[in-house]
């Protein structure tokens, strides 16, 4: 019965290997089959599974590429618009107390206004797309801000479509240059002229002269196509600078000197009343100036922004050295004044080359500069042209230099000196002209100057009823 028994087991045993090694060897067979179908079905989805980081990472480095660049202009135009109080400081500190209200109020007025023109009018005059009414030379788009773009246009206006940042951080940071412009000849006409038409002034200024001869260059007018590569301004040694400069002269010649200023043929100095002040406006004007030059290069190209902070800087510090240096050897001392406008002079010579000029050759322009900004304000003191904070000496003459010194200084070897000179001419004319117009215009119609009475007075109390320090300083006729 045993032996029955384990024979039984043993067969079912042999079977259960049997049917064991046949069904492995199915599955086997089976899986050689099915391998290749599954093998192609996979393969897609394999390669989706590849590509699809690398499509998005794309994607992702242009998001981040394209907001990182906006982000950039649009500090760089708040940066331009602290330019507003610097300009304040240094202009109310190099003139005396009794007007230093009115000059602040001037510089508070001129921003409210050039904005809202710059929003309404100035952008479709100096962004006109095609020049329409006058080939190269005049054209607008519209008014507003975008509102002449169709709807598909305006959608790209807030991608990378429109370039390295939007329409509207466009718009801004150009706004804030536009009020620039105006903020220089609030300083060259200040204590005498009157606020109402200095205001005028602005208005009429910002809203059409700027926005009509920044078109040209900016906008792509008949100087950006000079030559070969056009006439070259960065960031406006010539569009701001020297565009500001020649309204100040025209505005200083009719509205003449100062009282006391010139007795009897000769100069007499008007000290400044807080140099102090004047400093901080420096300062506030040298930490700008690292938006307004740097935001130019309308990018956060590593190179590009990188080079033009390093050449406006030592442009600056080049200014400084060589203006208290010349004044120095002139007047036997060291003039502080003189040193802050040195660092201004060689901060706006540099405006207009530096993307295209050498470190070593930025501190070459901005010591020039500061030799340059000395000698013109006894140059302009001699032609009795009363400039109360050298406006003339640091953004004419150098604004004139720093565009000049491009086709100099230039390492790219695509600007030269011959079409500098053409852009020179060709903002100084119109803007000279178009600025005395507009004030010979203002004084047979509103009168520009003040009384004599309310001069002596000092504007603070004449213009605004108020004085800048209430019941803290005694105020002389002078």
């Amino acid at each position: 019965m045993a032996d029955t028994l384990k024979t039984v087991v043993d067969t079912a045993s042999a079977v259960a290997d049997t049917v064991s090694s046949a069904a492995a060897a199915v599955v086997d067979s089976v899986s050689q089959a099915v391998a290749p179908v599954a093998e192609a079905a996979a393969a897609p989805v394999a390669a989706a599974a590849e590509a699809a980081p690398e499509v998005a990472s794309k994607a992702d480095v242009a998001a981040s590429v394209f907001m990182t660049e906006n982000i950039w202009i649009m500090i760089s135009a708040m940066l331009v618009f602290i330019m507003g109080l610097g300009f304040a400081c240094v202009e109310s500190g190099l003139c005396r107390a009794k007007s230093a209200s009115n000059i602040c109020f001037k510089n508070v007025a001129v921003p409210a206004i050039g904005i809202s023109v710059y929003a309404l009018l100035g952008f479709g005059l100096m962004y006109p797309g095609e020049f329409s009414i006058f080939d190269g030379f005049l054209g607008f788009r519209g008014l507003g801000i975008g509102e002449w773009l169709g709807d598909a246009a305006k959608a790209a206006g807030f991608t990378n479509e429109y370039g390295h940042y939007t329409l509207f951080t466009d718009w801004l940071f150009q706004a804030m240059f536009a009020a620039t412009a105006a903020t220089i000849v609030s300083g060259a006409v200040a204590e005498r002229i009157k606020l109402s038409s200095f205001l005028v002034f602005t208005l009429i200024y910002v809203a059409f002269v700027y926005p009509i001869v920044g078109s040209w260059t900016w906008g792509g007018g008949w100087l950006s196509k000079l030559g070969t590569d056009g006439f070259h301004d960065l960031a406006g040694s010539s569009l701001v600078h020297s565009v500001g400069g020649w309204a100040a002269l025209a505005g200083v010649i009719i509205l003449g000197p100062r009282l006391g200023k010139y007795v009897n043929g000769k100069a007499h100095a008007i000290p400044a009343h807080n140099v102090p002040l004047a400093t901080i406006g420096v300062f506030i004007l040298w930490f700008g100036w690292w938006g307004f030059n740097g935001g130019s290069a309308l990018s956060g190209d590593p190179f590009d922004t990188s080079l033009i902070l390093v050449t406006t800087n030592l442009a600056a510090v080049a200014g400084i050295i060589t203006a208290t240096a010349t004044s120095w050897i002139i007047s036997k001392k060291p003039d502080a004044t003189m040193a802050l406008n040195g660092c201004l002079a060689g901060l706006v010579a540099i405006t207009a080359g530096a993307d295209t000029v050498t470190p070593l050759s930025s501190w070459i322009i901005g010591a020039i500069a500061g030799v340059l900004v000395v000698l013109a304000v006894f140059f302009f003191e001699k032609l009795r042209l009363d400039d109360p904070v050298g406006a003339l000496s640091v953004h004419l003459v150098n604004g004139v230099w720093g565009t000049l010194a491009v086709g100099l200084f230039d390492y790219t070897g695509r600007f030269t000196v011959g079409t500098q000179l053409i852009g020179i001419a060709a903002y100084a004319v119109p803007c000279f002209i178009c600025a005395a117009i507009i004030f010979l215009a203002i004084k047979k119609t509103m009168g520009l100057r003040v009384s004599e009475k309310e001069e002596l007075k000092g504007l603070d109390l004449s213009e605004h009823g108020q004085e800048s320090y209430g019941g803290f300083q005694i105020f002389s006729n002078m």
